[in-house]
């Protein structure tokens, strides 16, 4: 029997959500700031995916066939992509690693160079502003900054 890969997706997902699970009850932190404290958010999530997940092993799409080669590099790409933005987030800081990975993923996707230059950058630099401005959240300048500053 061909499993079909929304099929495949979804016990892999359903991985996913028992990992997340295991990591949530893990979590301990000294203090309680909430009385349903850090907990609950990573188990209500895991339990949606989970239960999300069992609905594409046991009830698949009607086109639950694999991407063509060209969608599947793409996917790819967008994996790669975001794997690096995960690694080198601190190391670059925010507004370095949203622009490259923000310009890459536009690429991707067929954006001219202009345009995903200008999307980057409006981007990297509103979601810097929106977040340190007006969500007083402080993100990382990255470590290359360290000696020119």
């Amino acid at each position: 029997m061909k499993l079909a890969a929304d099929r495949w997706l979804g016990v892999f997902l359903i991985g996913l959500a028992a990992f997340v699970a295991v990591q949530a009850v893990r979590l301990e932190v000294p203090f309680s700031y909430d009385p349903v404290g850090p907990k609950a958010f990573p188990l209500i999530l895991s339990l949606l995916l989970a239960a999300l997940s069992l609905v594409l092993v046991f009830k698949p799409g009607a086109n639950g066939h694999w991407p063509n080669r060209a969608l599947a590099v793409k996917l790819l790409a967008v994996l790669g992509v975001l794997l690096l933005y995960a690694l080198l987030f601190t190391r670059l800081g925010f507004v370095a690693m949203s622009l490259l990975a923000i310009t890459a993923l536009a690429r991707i996707f067929a954006a001219s160079w202009g345009k995903a230059l200008l999307t980057g950058v409006l981007m990297a630099m509103g979601s810097y502003f929106l977040f340190t401005h007006g969500l007083g959240i402080s993100l990382p300048g990255g470590y290359w900054l360290d000696g020119l500053v």
